[in-house]
């Protein structure tokens, strides 16, 4: 029996946020703050350009590291099977851009880090299990709960969870999945 790098695309988001985290910590957070989280800063920064991108592979700590890590690694392959590894990176990709420039755009006095967007990205994604022209009701529903919890986490929580860009990247994980079904269903005939 051989060991298979099966998800080359979500183990190696897993290994580079990993390595993020090290950097972290022995940088004493300076590269955590200055290259993997987002926030307003000048366009003629070029660390910008890569915070906009890098934020999704910056944690604060082990537990926000495991607690983004664990979704990510049990969601995360059957989705690249399915969607091939190409496309989902380019999803990924692009729901950190979205989040990174809404981040600058809406709260511009704080900072973002964290895959957690990706994550329900992913979770949204996997809703659509099954997709064949309808609405699924699975999706109805993990969107309402999900939803759900965001808005109530956004009025009566006070931590430190970015409730918002968690909601972009379920959008993101949406629209990313509708826009993919077609061109494999009509593939498939």
């Amino acid at each position: 029996m051989s060991v298979q790098y099966n998800s080359p695309v979500i183990l190696t988001f897993f290994l580079l946020s990993l390595g993020v985290l090290f950097l972290g910590q022995y940088t004493g957070g300076w590269t955590t703050t200055h290259l993997f989280s987002v926030y307003r800063s000048s366009l003629k920064d070029p660390l910008f350009y890569i915070r906009l991108f890098g934020h999704v592979l910056g944690h604060g700590s082990w537990d926000h590291f495991l607690n983004n890590m664990l979704l990510l690694l049990v969601v995360g392959p059957p989705m690249e099977e399915k969607y091939g590894s190409l496309p989902l990176l380019k999803g990924i990709l692009l729901t950190a851009l979205i989040s990174g420039i809404l981040q600058c755009a809406l709260f511009p006095r704080t900072a973002l880090l964290g895959a957690s967007g990706i994550v329900f990205m992913l979770i949204m994604l996997a809703s659509l299990s099954g997709f064949s022209g309808g609405i699924p009701v699975t999706m109805l529903l993990v969107a309402a709960l999900y939803l759900g919890q965001q808005i109530y986490d956004i009025i009566f929580a006070r931590d430190n969870v970015a409730n918002f860009m968690h909601i972009v990247g379920g959008v993101c994980g949406t629209v990313f999945g509708y826009v993919n079904a077609g061109p494999r269903r009509k593939r498939r005939k």
